[in-house]
Parts: C-alpha cells; sequence; structure tokens
C-alpha cells in the first residue's frame, strides 16, 4: 500500500470550500487490477458535513479501462456545487507524486453534470465505448462509457 506516501502528504487536502479526509477504506482489488488506491470522503467546510466520495485507483486492466482511474460521487442534495471538480483538483498534487502521466475518468454518456465536470477539470473525451457483457458487473451493469483522459503536468 502507498500509506506512506502520506508521510509526505496530511491525509487531508482542502480548499476555502472543501477538504479531502482520507477514509481508511481498503481500495485494492486484484480481481478487477486495481494494485493500490486511495478513497477520501469529501466534506463541506462550513458548515463541517460530508457530502460525497473522491476514489482514486491505482493499475491497469480491461475492468479498470471501463471503470476508469477515479471515481467520484457527491450526494443528491450537495450536488451542483462544483464538488466532484474541486475534489478532482485537489488531488492532482498526489497523482503528481506518484509519477502519473495520465489517468482515465469514466462517466456515462447521459450524466452531463459528470462529463462537464471531466471537461472543466482539462480532460479530453477520447471515446464512448460499449462495453462487453463481462465487463458489466464493475460499472453497475452500465452498456456504455465515456472515457476521458486527464494529462497530468510532471510536478514543479
Amino acid at each position: 500500500m502507498l500509506w506512506n506516501l502520506f508521510s509526505a502528504f496530511k491525509p487531508m487536502f482542502s480548499d476555502d470550500e472543501i477538504l479531502l479526509m482520507l477514509s481508511g477504506e481498503i481500495v485494492e482489488n486484484r480481481e478487477i487490477g486495481v494494485t493500490d488506491g486511495f478513497t477520501f470522503h469529501i466534506y463541506e467546510r462550513k458548515p463541517r458535513r460530508k457530502v460525497g466520495y473522491i476514489s482514486l485507483r491505482l493499475g491497469e486492466s480491461p475492468e479498470l479501462y471501463y471503470l476508469g482511474h477515479i471515481g467520484y460521487r457527491i450526494d443528491e442534495p450537495y450536488r451542483g456545487h462544483h464538488y466532484a471538480e474541486r475534489a478532482c483538483r485537489l488531488i492532482l498534487p498526489l497523482l503528481q507524486e506518484l509519477q502519473l502521466r495520465s489517468i482515465c475518468i469514466t462517466a456515462n454518456p447521459d450524466n452531463i453534470p459528470s462529463r462537464k465536470t471531466c471537461e472543466r477539470i482539462g480532460c479530453e473525451l477520447e471515446s464512448i465505448v460499449r462495453i462487453p457483457e463481462k465487463y458489466r458487473y464493475v460499472c453497475s451493469g452500465d452498456t456504455e462509457k465515456c472515457r476521458y483522459i486527464l494529462r497530468i503536468p510532471p510536478k514543479a
């Protein structure tokens, strides 16, 4: 696990509206090619309340091709505040520290808010792909995904 990476990072990232706190949940799932990762709970700063999560999944596999390296969810009452976008931006230094050059974020074609989040953080739409039946279980039964690629600038 990469937990010792947090000797260089606090297990919390924040801006003026949200903060991310390491959840302690295990992200590793070698059956689908996730060799390591992190999940952060997303909290509003004021009042301090949990509004969702963001996960980073490290590895490469056919399953991750459709699932993506980053997943996020904002609870319905808190949507529309760009919290997923802010969370993606906040973990950028972690992605740089891990020396990742690019990652994939997937979204359902009809999930316009998630697609706009990808676009606002600078992702490029690579393609819209049909998910083969044997990989749909990792994507909650979805049949298609938009694959967005985020190019990560090197650490300055």
